[in-house]
């Protein structure tokens, strides 16, 4: 659709793509519609086409196809109105590897909307490190990091020095980028602990992005004591795999759950790292 509707008037996609290149407006900041249906679409710009318009779908748990083509459509077009030269679909290593978006020869942005197998991801991951190109993921609704975290989304996360462990989130819906970052789990348990900042999905989004540097405050943080100490607690007593590991080692050190330093119930880890209080009993 190289058309739409804006306050009543037609307007052209290519003519509007301009005035975005132009600075004169964001994009996607204005409600336009279709002629047609006088349903809500979007502004899409590309490298490959002519601008064009696309109907705005809700996401449903049933759309995961949709909401990944959608999620394409709208951080291309945000990256290629901020000047970077980004493409959608783009064959690499030998035709062994597709990107979702290949923003430039060093950088490429995987969108993760479906379920992914460990293996299938590691095959992926590695292919891009094979051709030096930095591969980083932003997961749809299914993967939304919330109160616990899942076996299923710690191959997302991401390490750097100014944001540390971070996880990226795309909501087409509500056209933004969540980022989750300085994430922790508890000593014990899978629960989690993240500052975040949200990102509109246009140019002025993505800049933001990419320059976003948190102060961090400079202050310890602790879990509650008495709380991690009857999680572990009842692990053992309901015989979990991690009550009945921690179980057998305090066994074999000939220790009890009270014989434990402070420190292992009240100190946060990182996202992919064991509770410490096995390498502690493993010594």
């Amino acid at each position: 659709m190289y058309a739409a509707l804006l306050r009543q008037n037609l307007v052209l996609a290519v003519s509007e793509a301009n005035l975005v290149f132009q600075r004169q407006k964001r994009l996607n900041e204005e409600t336009y519609r279709c002629p047609s249906c006088n349903k809500r679409v979007m502004l899409v710009i590309s490298q490959q086409k002519m601008p064009f318009f696309k109907h705005i779908h809700l996401i449903t748990g049933q759309g995961e196809k949709q909401e990944h083509q959608q999620s394409k459509n709208l951080l291309c077009s945000a990256l290629v109105a901020n000047g970077f030269p980004a493409q959608v679909e783009i064959p690499l290593a030998d035709q062994q590897l597709r990107a979702d978006i290949l923003v430039n020869s060093k950088l490429a942005f995987e969108i993760q909307c479906a379920p992914l197998s460990d293996e299938e991801y590691n095959h992926r991951h590695n292919l891009y490190e094979q051709i030096k190109i930095k591969d980083i993921w932003l997961v749809g609704k299914r993967h939304y990091l919330k109160g616990k975290l899942k076996k299923t989304q710690k191959i997302y996360f991401r390490y750097s020095k100014k944001w540390h462990w971070y996880y990226l989130e795309i909501d087409p819906q509500n056209l933004e980028i969540r980022l989750k970052y300085d994430v922790k789990l508890e000593a014990m348990t899978s629960k989690v602990a993240y500052l975040q900042k949200n990102f509109t999905l246009d140019e002025n989004g993505i800049r933001n992005f990419f320059a976003f540097e948190p102060i961090f405050a400079i202050k310890n943080q602790f879990c509650d004591y008495q709380k991690q100490y009857k999680y572990l607690l009842k692990q053992i007593k309901e015989k979990t795999k991690f009550g009945l590991q921690v179980a057998q080692l305090l066994y074999k050190a000939n220790k009890t759950i009270d014989d434990l330093p402070v420190e292992l119930f009240v100190t946060y880890r990182d996202p992919l790292q064991e509770p410490a209080i096995i390498k502690f009993l493993q010594k």
